[in-house]
């Protein structure tokens, strides 16, 4: 933030500008859940957010600090989501799901540690 700011950013700006697009894009993902669900459940989107970070980390975003890829992250959102099927095809528990997404992300850190 401090090299911003020298450099002549209007880090404010920015922030707001960072701050409202998320608000946005997060508003219009709870209405197309609630819509795609016909309710508006507060516990809806419970581990989405470990979906979103497994897809980037399979997709080949280094979690160190690295670059990653659009084409990569939807490869592996695309990996996260037949996974995501299989399991409950399998009748898996949602706890389990949890448990073998957390695996995933710990395989797929380890793999990009050896890169």
């Amino acid at each position: 933030q401090q090299a911003a700011i020298v450099s002549g950013i209007n880090v404010k700006k920015y922030l707001i500008m960072v701050y409202t697009y998320a608000g946005t894009l997060a508003a219009l993902s709870g209405i197309i859940l609630a819509a795609r669900l016909s309710a508006g459940q507060p516990t809806a989107g419970v581990s989405y957010e470990l979906d979103a970070i497994a897809s980037a980390v399979i997709g080949g975003t280094s979690q160190a600090g690295g670059i990653g890829t659009i084409p990569g992250t939807i490869i592996g959102a695309l990996i996260m989501g037949v996974l995501n099927n299989g399991l409950v095809l399998l009748n898996v528990s949602p706890y389990l799901q949890m448990v073998l997404k957390g695996v995933v992300i710990v395989v797929a850190v380890l793999l990009d540690k050896k890169r």
